[in-house]
């Protein structure tokens, strides 16, 4: 069996820096506020456009959300 790769992210991180919740970026996105949690607890990692569309909202590069 291959191994399972994780990726994590650093959403919840620079919400926490900025003061900003979890539902005003569920609502920025325009999803509801189970799936923007599970992006920020890592429970399920946000596509590509996604991470582009939060880097955008959070004012940080795409490179500072992912490692």
């Amino acid at each position: 069996m291959g191994q399972k790769t994780e990726h994590s992210n650093l959403i919840k991180e620079h919400l926490k820096k900025r003061g900003i919740t979890q539902t005003w970026l569920a609502k920025e996105l325009g999803m509801s506020f189970s799936i923007t949690n599970a992006y920020v607890c890592n429970r399920k990692q946000p596509n590509l456009t996604i991470i582009f569309k939060v880097a955008d909202l959070l004012g940080v590069s795409v490179k500072d959300l992912v490692k």
